[in-house]
């Protein structure tokens, strides 16, 4: 039996050179090819280790994979090629265990160790042997992995997402901690890969990632640009891995994978690592992929996340890339002290702050049954809350169902105005901030055509309230904060509508924790 996980690019080759040895074909799909692959070798008097090696020899492209036999049956082996699917060998209590995410082993396991590209491991009950694909030994070193077996569990929660939306306060305060200093106020990340001379010299960055970790990068390109004074753009992994992107050893390259195992970001990292660039990763397990890839990385430390749609990960990889941007303006002399207090200053309150958002969820559940069978919805926001008008339409689209679109406010009047009746829910992010007046008036040209209007805006705010059909508060905060207080009611939203409409919250149809294929 092999578990597949990944492209087999030239298996038509193979499986034509397979059918004329006489092995019978039940399917079209890549994934067939290497069973029959494995057992041609077997039936030469190979091992199901010395088949599985010499098949891997031959198969080109990213591939994970996972192989067992009724011939070897106390044995498992699995081999990992190119930039495919993650796999996770677990250490447990007299047996072995292997998963594509680390998630699915626990709270068996509190040891794991991550195969690399080329390496190969042959697993039985007690113990594990790690080679490269050619046959020579492999020392690998294992990661502990901090989290209890009552992370893995709902506790009081219906879902996973919800459990996960209620522990940001907490993930927020370790994201924060060890590298925020309050008294005097600073900055500090500890085994930052750069020196000071480096960080001056690089003369731009760009941040890759994909889904919700493009939309983080999105506003953490806004955060270095204004705090760091370093040009930076932001682009997507599958896109940037295709294009003849400039890069030299002065453009720092800065890419978010919360699983560290996501195809298109290492596919993207690795035409980085080509072309000089230096780079950083920012991630949620140590010992994956990109993180191996990188010159340096910063945990997110965002802990266990088992729903597949991100909440906790996202607000970590938002607070890392803010703390990131303050650090770069700090080592590149642009970010005054006084500035950097107040970041200091508005850190410290932000798990309160989220704590807030959490403490009455009453609005969601009535929102729900008001917009919960509406067919589309639509989310605007402009500067660094743009991108949290994607990610809210893109929670919303992701579990419950509905089609959303998320957009620049100042883009609604060059065609998605025309889309605006009475069925269309418009979710309006309108913080007090630079431009303010102008989302007044992009609220008032959807009041105008009918349009339903649920703003997201700052305690106290009376113009919003006399405007908008329903009002979700936040705490008043800078512009700089705010993106991060909106991701509760984007993520609240979302859940209560899905719940509402019956989803399934926690596993999606179609979707995968961890995109590791393209």
């Amino acid at each position: 039996m092999v578990v597949h996980n990944g492209i087999f690019e030239n298996y038509l080759d193979l499986k034509r050179e397979l059918a004329d040895e006489g092995h019978i074909f039940n399917s079209q799909t890549d994934a067939e090819c290497i069973p029959h692959l494995i057992e041609s070798y077997m039936n030469n008097g190979c091992s199901l280790e010395e088949a599985t090696r010499a098949a891997a020899s031959r198969i080109d492209g990213a591939n994970a994979v996972v192989v067992l036999s009724r011939k070897e049956p106390d044995k498992i082996v699995s081999f990992k090629l190119g930039n495919a699917g993650g796999i996770v060998i677990g250490y447990g209590e007299s047996e072995m265990l292997l998963a594509s995410d680390i998630a699915a082993l626990l709270p068996h396991v509190r040891t794991v160790a991550y195969l690399a590209v080329g390496e190969m491991a042959t697993v039985t009950r007690k113990r594990v042997q790690y080679t490269r694909i050619d046959g020579s030994a492999v020392k690998k070193s294992t990661a502990r992995v901090s989290y209890g077996a009552l992370t893995a569990t709902k506790g009081e929660y219906k879902h996973f997402m919800l459990k996960e939306i209620h522990e940001q306060p907490d993930a927020v305060l370790d994201t924060l901690r060890g590298r925020v200093q309050f008294d005097p106020p600073g900055i500090t990340l500890p085994d930052f890969p750069f020196s000071d001379d480096r960080i001056r010299s690089f003369n731009r960055a760009i941040i890759i990632g994909m889904g919700t970790s493009l939309h983080a990068g999105m506003v953490g390109r806004m955060w270095i640009e204004s705090l760091a004074g370093l040009a930076c753009e932001v682009d997507n992994s599958s896109e940037f891995r295709y294009r003849d992107a400039v890069l030299d050893e002065n453009t720092l390259v800065i890419s978010i994978s919360q699983s560290g195992e996501t195809a298109d970001t290492l596919g993207a990292m690795d035409l980085a690592k080509s072309r000089g660039a230096r780079q950083l990763t920012l991630c949620n397990y140590e010992g994956t992929q990109s993180t191996r890839v990188a010159d340096g990385v910063l945990p997110i430390r965002a802990g266990l996340e088992i729903s597949v749609a991100g909440t906790k990960t996202f607000v970590c990889s938002l607070v890392t890339l803010y703390a990131l941007a303050a650090y770069l303006g700090v080592k590149r002399g642009y970010l005054s002290e006084e500035r950097l207090a107040n970041i200091v200053q508005e850190l410290l309150h932000l798990p309160e702050m989220i704590g807030q958002l959490l403490s009455d969820q009453s609005q969601y559940e009535r929102l729900a049954l008001k917009y919960g069978r509406r067919a589309n919805f639509l989310f605007l926001g402009r500067g660094k809350n743009y991108p949290l008008a994607m990610e809210g339409a893109l929670k919303l689209k992701e579990i419950s169902y509905i089609h959303a679109e998320g957009y620049p406010a100042g883009e609604m009047k060059h065609g998605p105005i025309s889309l605006i009746d009475r069925k269309m829910p418009v979710v309006a992010l309108v913080p007090q901030d630079d431009l303010y007046e102008k989302m007044l008036s992009n609220v008032n040209e959807v009041k105008a055509r009918r349009g339903s209007v649920v703003a997201v805006a700052a305690e106290g705010d009376k113009h919003i309230s006399e405007k908008a059909d329903e009002v979700i508060w936040i705490p008043k905060a800078s512009a700089n904060i705010t993106p991060i207080l909106n991701a509760i009611p984007m993520q609240l939203l979302a859940y209560y509508i899905a719940v509402e409409r019956g989803c399934d919250v926690d596993q999606p149809r179609n979707l995968a924790k961890s995109v590791t294929v393209e």
